[in-house]
């Protein structure tokens, strides 16, 4: 099989049909649904479309791979499904959803929040010179009421200012420290916040090398997509290419990939 840099073939798309459910059959419909497709794939976006490699809750809401996120999303019945999904797989918490990778909203199977925060997570230890002020004030108010709304979190942080309030909040869920638990919509639109380890502790808990997150996490994306690109582990996840290609290398090294080109990778025996 002769892989183009930037273009797949049939059969390799038809896999990732199979394993993304970008298929009219496999297609997603319930919250259900969407916690079995993140811990197959172990990692997944929830409001990409077709323009964004990867693994994404809207595209298989849609079930085909050329689903694209009209301009009025309010009136669109597949992006208020998804939306609606979203919300119930947040609240059920049995997956890991926050905005963890370059500021977009991912879901992570329990399985591999360990390699993420082992490559995001800030430790409790270097917090104070990690963590900007505003982000240390609101975990600090976290940790004490564990659960607040935004509204009343940003009264209690008296950070009068909403983007102030919502960069801080951005960064602590890029640390893994905080995630939303709930969105409430009456009488007033607002998230639930609460802290990441209420609901995955000994996810959280667990100490791993970061030569092994980025092995599993090269895996987990290998696994879903047959055939990475160049520098399409890397766009997906926000690793740096050098990481995402130690990542690939551990795999071939291994046994369970093979290189075919330059930055180019597949699971090994497949044709």
């Amino acid at each position: 099989m002769k892989i183009q840099q930037s273009i797949l073939p049939e059969e390799v798309e038809a896999y990732r049909d199979r394993m993304w459910r970008r298929e009219p059959e496999s297609r997603v419909e319930t919250a259900v649904d969407a916690e079995r497709l993140v811990e197959s794939v172990g990692f997944c976006s929830a409001m990409t479309d077709a323009r964004r490699p990867g693994p994404s809750l809207y595209v298989a809401v849609c079930g085909r791979r050329d689903a694209f996120m009209p301009r009025n999303v309010q009136k669109d019945y597949e992006s208020s499904l998804t939306w609606t999904i979203k919300d119930e797989v947040m609240r059920h918490g049995r997956v890991y959803y926050a905005k963890l990778l370059k500021g977009r909203s991912i879901f992570v199977a329990p399985r591999l929040v360990p390699y993420f925060n082992a490559l995001w997570g800030v430790p409790r230890k270097v917090e104070a010179a990690r963590l900007s002020k505003d982000a240390r004030i609101v975990l600090k108010i976290l940790r004490r009421e564990w659960e607040m709304a935004t509204s009343d979190l940003r009264k209690a942080a008296k950070m009068e200012e909403r983007a102030r309030l919502t960069r801080a909040l951005d960064e602590l869920q890029r640390a893994m420290k905080v995630v939303p638990s709930d969105v409430l919509y009456e009488p007033w639109f607002t998230y639930i916040w609460t802290l990441a380890e209420g609901r995955f502790q000994q996810e959280l808990s667990q100490k791993v090398k970061r030569e092994v997150a980025l092995r599993e996490i090269a895996r987990a994306f290998l696994t879903g997509a047959g055939i990475t690109l160049r520098g399409e582990l890397a766009k997906v996840t926000g690793l740096s290419r050098p990481e995402a290609g130690k990542g690939n290398r551990a795999l071939v090294t291994e046994g369970f990939a093979e290189r075919i080109g330059e930055g180019m990778y597949r699971i090994a025996g497949m044709k």
